[in-house]
């Protein structure tokens, strides 16, 4: 059977393994043994947490395939971005300029550094080994970190936004980087992006404190800000179809779009239903339909399965139900895997 659930510790051999062969540009992914170590204890104790309020931790989730024990997927939420490091982003700003004298008017656009101390969730992390991306595994995989902030609402920020992957050429040339930060540190893309998962202490020491004029830069760099990587594409459709909207900032090394939605405004949130336990059954019959099933068995546990809804009660299989630890009269979240 597979599952989506909270990671564990026992699954650090394999994790690692996972995030050796995530591409570059994957930032939060960009992580030796021991500081993945750190954010899978992070996240246990995230899990374990009974306290009201946001903090900056981890919650990361695995997809297994509890019949092999393969770990092939992983996604993150961040409870809340910023505090002692600050989320840095550029801020596109617009603005209007005329001179009489001369009979001229430009529109001109600059970017800001901005610093986010106090700021909002953040999804982020999603990974799927492609031998295993189709049959609705990456969409399962994204969605049930809708689940578990619908699970866990006051431990979340009432905003929540996601750091999309810029664009790359095909040699894995990033411009905006090649244009921008990267001439203002004299190292290359993979590093910095690895470190700043680190640290960003050197964001401040590196990094020009005054606006980037885009009139400064070449056309091919200027059309690419704002605009996602080739991979990126059917995770940014899949997030707007969940509400998810572009916000005017971006990433500071990659140019990526930073997108954004009101938690409680965020589609699949909104479709989760609590539901209770009618009947466990062998045969699901012809009126079932597929849906996330999630509990907090373990932190957290999900599997996709083919249920039938009757108001608000739920018709499951029994092997869904023994491993969701479900019986007659239990509760459970459930969630469409598309917008209604």
């Amino acid at each position: 059977m597979w599952v989506v659930r909270a990671v564990r510790i026992e699954d650090l051999d394999a994790l690692h393994e996972l995030v050796l062969s995530a591409t570059r540009g994957l930032t939060s992914l960009q992580l030796d043994r021991a500081r993945l170590l750190g954010r899978v204890e992070e996240s246990t104790f995230a899990f374990s947490r009974i306290g009201p309020s946001p903090r900056g931790e981890p919650f990361v989730l695995v997809l297994v395939n509890e019949a092999t024990g393969e770990l092939v997927g992983t996604s993150t939420v961040y409870a809340k971005t910023g505090g002692y490091q600050p989320l840095y982003a550029y801020r596109m700003v617009e603005s209007d300029h005329a001179s009489e004298l001369l009979g001229v008017r430009h529109h001109r656009t600059r970017l800001e550094l901005c610093r986010i101390h106090d700021g909002p969730t953040e999804i982020g992390s999603l990974f799927l080994r492609g031998l295993y991306r189709g049959e609705g595994r990456g969409r399962w995989l994204s969605l049930s970190r809708f689940a578990l902030i619908s699970m866990l609402p006051h431990r979340f920020a009432d905003r929540v936004i996601a750091e999309m992957r810029g664009k790359a050429n095909p040699d894995g040339a990033v411009p905006f980087w090649d244009a921008v930060a990267g001439r203002f540190i004299p190292t290359d893309f993979a590093t910095v992006d690895a470190m700043s998962t680190v640290s960003k202490m050197f964001i401040e020491e590196m990094m020009p404190q005054h606006p980037i004029y885009l009139d400064l830069l070449a056309e091919e760099v200027r059309q690419g800000i704002g605009e996602v990587h080739p991979e990126t594409v059917p995770a940014l459709a899949m997030l707007k179809s969940e509400g998810f909207s572009v916000t005017d900032l971006v990433d500071i090394f990659d140019g990526g779009p930073v997108i954004s939605c009101e938690t409680s405004q965020i589609h699949a949130v909104r479709r989760v239903r609590e539901m209770t336990i009618r009947r466990v059954t062998d045969a699901p019959s012809d009126q079932a339909e597929p849906r996330i099933v999630a509990t907090a068995t373990n932190g957290f546990t999900s599997v996709q399965a083919n249920v039938e809804c009757e108001g608000d009660e739920l018709v499951i299989g029994a092997a869904e139900a023994t491993r969701l630890e479900l019986e007659v009269g239990s509760t459970c979240r459930v969630l469409p895997l598309r917008p209604v």
